[in-house]
């Protein structure tokens, strides 16, 4: 990427499946940007377990010596549900306690397929980008067209003007882990100069720390 300047990308965040899905190129592709991130000596967080496209992709990262943050709610812990997590694990009370730490503790996000609690993190990353609450990439693994219906869906919403086309760039996409990584390591964010105003922080009212939880 000559004439780009990059990022410092330490630790990637990880949405996906706890389960494998149809496709056997879900799993591959799960466990090849473990070895993606392994390899450029990035630290793995993820919600978890060993369960689907999770336990694939941590099982990866740890076998490239990399550390792997497991962060799961403790209601997920009962009876072994999840299963074991790869790596050090912190116990949260609730989800929403469990999607800030991974903001806080991550320098960036990447989903891989999966299902409605996937997507729900992955919309929620980016609606606290568009809110300033982080300025951090963030992007999906498109494995043979999975999220080309999500991606349709978002360019739709942009010219039904819902979505501006500031707010479009900060989801990104790319077929390959590598290219991806890539891309997320030449991102530059862009804030909404009105909602660049916004300012959180420990020290703001409680009703400011309740508005994390808004979803545009």
């Amino acid at each position: 990427m000559e004439g780009v300047s990059v990022r410092k990308i330490k630790k990637i965040c990880v949405f996906c499946g706890a389960n494998s899905g149809k496709d056997v190129a879900f799993v591959n592709a799960a466990f090849h940007l473990g070895e993606v991130l392994g390899k450029r000596k990035i630290d793995l967080v993820y919600g978890g377990g060993k369960l689907g496209l999770m336990g694939c992709v941590s099982t990866a990262v740890a076998q490239h010596e990399r550390q792997v943050l497991g962060i799961i709610p403790s209601a997920f812990t009962v009876n072994n549900l999840v299963g074991e997590t790869c790596g050090k694990e912190i116990k949260v009370a609730t989800m929403q306690e469990r999607l800030v730490m991974m903001m806080e503790l991550s320098d960036a996000f990447i989903a891989l397929p999966g299902g409605f609690g996937t997507i729900e993190e992955l919309f929620q990353m980016i609606s606290w980008a568009q809110l300033n609450i982080h300025n951090k990439p963030i992007g999906v693994l498109n494995i043979n067209g999975f999220f080309n219906g999500l991606l349709s869906f978002v360019d739709h919403a942009v010219k039904q003007e819902f979505i501006t086309p500031r707010a479009r760039k900060i989801l990104i996409s790319a077929t390959t882990a590598d290219e991806l990584v890539d891309k997320l390591q030449a991102f530059r964010f862009e804030p909404d100069p009105a909602l660049s105003k916004l300012k959180w922080s420990p020290s703001s009212s409680q009703k400011e720390k309740l508005d994390l939880t808004l979803r545009l």
